[in-house]
C-alpha cells in the first residue's frame, strides 16, 4: 500500500524507526471483521453465526463476517461492526434510564449499542448532520427495534437550544482524518494531508463545544475517533481539560489497547495515559482512539436554557394531535392480538398523529423546537381513510417478544417475499400478521380468506 510520504515521515518521528515500520506493515495486513448481537430481540443468541470467537471487552461482540442478505441482519438480530469501534459505547457505561446523546451517529453502530444498554428505558437521541446518512441511521435503528430513540438531522450547534444541560452521557465519535481506516478503506489515503488533520481538529473542537453545553454537570463525555493523529486525539483531550476543566476518567484497558501518549500533548498532560488507542498491529481491529471525560459537577449552569413560553404551534408540534376514540379503536383492532412490549402497552394514552402517521414519541414534540426530526419514538403505522395499517418499525419492535400471530416462511418463500411477491401460505390467521423466517420477525403481511399473504415489506427494503 502506497502511504503518503508526509504521513510516513510524521509517524517515523512520532514512533521511532522500529515501531513505525511495524505500524506501516500492519496497514498492509488483513482487516478484521466483527458483529454484535442485539439483546433486545427475542431469543437473540439463536443465530447462524459462529459465537466462539468473542470480542473480549464487550458482552455481545464477536469476530466474523455477516451478510446484509441474511435474516439476522434484516430482522435486526445482528449489526456488522469493526471490533475496535465497539469499544466507545462500551466505555460509556450507559445504564438504564439515562438520557444519552450520540452526536455524530451514522450509520448507527454506536447508537444501536447504546440503545441495547438503555433497554427501552430513558432516552437516546441519535443525531446525524448529513441528510443521506441520517436516512441510513434511521433504517439501522428501526431494525434494532428500540422504542426510546429520537433521531435528528441537525448541526450540533442547533441542538443546544433544546438540550442545554440535558444529557447524562454524550458520545462524540468525531469526523476525523481517518488514518485508522487506511487498511479497511485505502481511498481514505487520497484525502489525507497534515492540513486536513488540522481542519478536522478545528471541526472537532466546534462539535465538542456544543456537546459540552448539552452535558449535565457530573455527566460523561465519551470522545472517540478512527484516527491515530495526536492533533485529533491527545491534543483534543488536552484542550477539553484546559478549556472546560474536564476530568479524564480512567479506562479499564484490556489486551490490545495501548495507553495515550502524554509526550504527544503540548503540555505533557499525564492524564492522557488514561485514554486508549487501538493500533492495527495490536490485532483487535481497525484504528480507534477513546477517551472518557467528566464534566465538573460545579460547572456553571445557564438557568435560562429553555424556559420559553410555549406557543400554540411550534415547528415540530404543528399538525400533531392526539388520537380520537374512533382512531384508537381502528388501531386496536389491528394490534390488540400482538404481544406488546412494556414500552408500548399504554400506547392509547401516548399515541400522536401527524399527517396520517401514528407514533408514540420518545420525547414530547413540544419540547423539540426548530430542529429537523427524522424519527421520534415508534411509528405504529399509518391511518388511511377509516382504516389503520401497521408499519415496518412496529414489526421490528414486536420482534422483541414471542408472538403467536405470525406466519413462518420457508427459504424459497422468504426470498420471494423479500422481492415483494405475495405468497400462498397454509394458515388459519386473518388480517395483519407478522412475517418471520427462521423464527425472526422482519415484516408485516396481511392474510385474507384465500390464504394469500399480501406483501407489506417496504419497497425501499426489497431485494
Amino acid at each position: 500500500m502506497q502511504l503518503p510520504d508526509e504521513f510516513k515521515q510524521k509517524y517515523e518521528k512520532l514512533l521511532g524507526q522500529n515501531d513505525s515500520q511495524k505500524f506501516f506493515a500492519a496497514i498492509d495486513g488483513k482487516k478484521v471483521s466483527g458483529f454484535r448481537l442485539n439483546p433486545l430481540k427475542d431469543n437473540y443468541q439463536d443465530v447462524s453465526y459462529d459465537l466462539n470467537k468473542k470480542v473480549p471487552f464487550t458482552e455481545n461482540g464477536y469476530y466474523g463476517k455477516i451478510s446484509g442478505n441474511d435474516i439476522e441482519w434484516l430482522s435486526g438480530y445482528v449489526y456488522s461492526q469493526d471490533p475496535s469501534a465497539m469499544f466507545p459505547a462500551e466505555a460509556s457505561q450507559v445504564t438504564r434510564g439515562q438520557k444519552v446523546l450520540d452526536l455524530c451517529a451514522a450509520p448507527g453502530g454506536k447508537s444501536t449499542a447504546l440503545a441495547a444498554k438503555l433497554d427501552n428505558q430513558g432516552v437516546l437521541v441519535a443525531n446525524e448532520i448529513s441528510t443521506s446518512r441520517a436516512k441510513k441511521l434511521r433504517e439501522n435503528l428501526e431494525k434494532w427495534g428500540a422504542s426510546n430513540v429520537l433521531i435528528t438531522n441537525e448541526s450540533p450547534g442547533k441542538l443546544v437550544a433544546n438540550f442545554k444541560n440535558y444529557f447524562d452521557v454524550i458520545l462524540v465519535d468525531a469526523p476525523c482524518s481517518g488514518e485508522g481506516m487506511f487498511r479497511k478503506d485505502p481511498d481514505a489515503m487520497k484525502y489525507w494531508s497534515q492540513g486536513y488533520v488540522l481542519t478536522c481538529q478545528n471541526r472537532q473542537k466546534e462539535i465538542l463545544h456544543s456537546a459540552y453545553q448539552m452535558l449535565v454537570p457530573g455527566g460523561k463525555l465519551v470522545y472517540s475517533t478512527c484516527t491515530y493523529s495526536p492533533e485529533e486525539d491527545e491534543q483534543i483531550v488536552e484542550w477539553l481539560v484546559d478549556r472546560y476543566q474536564m476530568q479524564v476518567l480512567p479506562i479499564n484497558a484490556q489486551s490490545g489497547m495501548s495507553q495515550g501518549r502524554p509526550e504527544w500533548t503540548k503540555s505533557n498532560l499525564n492524564a492522557v495515559k488514561d485514554t486508549v488507542r487501538f493500533w492495527f498491529q495490536n490485532g483487535v481491529g481497525e484504528g480507534q482512539y477513546v477517551a472518557v471525560l467528566l464534566k465538573n459537577e460545579l460547572a456553571k449552569v445557564d438557568d435560562n436554557k429553555c424556559k420559553k413560553k410555549r406557543k400554540n404551534k411550534k415547528k415540530n408540534a404543528s399538525n400533531i394531535v392526539r388520537l380520537n376514540k374512533e382512531e384508537k379503536d381502528l388501531i386496536d383492532q389491528q394490534i390488540d392480538d400482538f404481544n406488546l412490549p412494556t414500552s408500548l402497552k399504554d400506547w392509547p394514552k401516548k399515541a400522536l398523529i401527524r399527517n396520517e402517521h401514528v407514533f408514540v414519541s420518545a420525547i414530547d414534540p413540544e419540547d423539540l423546537e426548530n430542529i429537523h426530526i427524522v424519527s421520534n419514538g415508534v411509528e405504529l403505522g399509518i391511518m388511511k381513510k377509516k382504516r389503520f395499517e401497521p408499519g415496518q418499525q412496529l414489526a421490528q419492535v414486536l420482534g422483541q417478544l414471542p408472538q403467536e400471530k405470525k406466519v413462518e416462511l420457508g427459504q424459497e418463500e422468504f426470498q420471494k417475499y423479500l422481492h415483494g411477491e405475495a405468497i400462498k401460505v397454509e394458515s388459519t390467521l386473518k388480517g395483519f400478521v407478522l412475517v418471520s423466517y427462521k423464527n425472526k420477525v422482519f415484516s408485516f403481511g396481511k392474510l385474507g380468506g384465500d390464504k394469500i399473504l399480501k406483501n407489506y415489506y417496504p419497497k425501499g427494503l426489497r431485494k
